[in-house]
């Protein structure tokens, strides 16, 4: 009898995705559609514009400000949503600028961040450098019936 046989003990989904690389130019492309099929695997879509922003963000502050760019990723899928974070071994915790000037072109990252997701933050990484993370949760349903967005870009 040959067929294909779905098993009833395939094992569920993964919860988590890590991967450790050097960041370059590129790479945040190719993390972008990492998340979104982590996303969509996980039920988790309507976060999928928001967390490839943000991800982009933070791949792009390694390749900015990391002297050697190597860096980890983990996508972890929690109840409420997704937690993202990068870490790296260079120790120098990401300054927030105290006022922004109009014409500056950098700077706006971290504050775009924070406008975009729902929880960030920056610790201090065990054996040296930092993971700067964020948390986007889904879609709940209010008590008035509507449904309330935690994520702006979420759809």
């Amino acid at each position: 009898m040959n067929g294909n046989f779905p098993s009833t003990y395939a094992s569920p989904a993964p919860t988590q995705y890590r991967m450790t690389l050097t960041a370059g130019t590129h790479s945040a492309r190719h993390i972008r559609r990492i998340a979104r099929r982590f996303l969509t695997d996980w039920g988790l879509e309507p976060l999928t514009d928001t967390v490839e922003l943000a991800v982009t963000e933070l791949i792009a502050n390694v390749v900015r400000h990391v002297p050697d760019h190597r860096c980890t990723l983990l996508l972890l899928r929690q109840p409420t949503g997704v937690r993202v974070e990068v870490t790296d071994a260079y120790g120098q915790l990401l300054p927030t600028p105290a006022e922004l000037q109009p014409e500056s072109e950098s700077g706006r990252g971290l504050f775009l961040l924070d406008t975009m997701v729902d929880k960030w933050g920056v610790s201090p990484a065990p054996g040296g450098g930092k993971t700067v993370w964020f948390e986007c949760e889904k879609v709940t349903a209010d008590s008035a019936g509507g449904s309330q967005r935690k994520c702006p870009l979420a759809r």
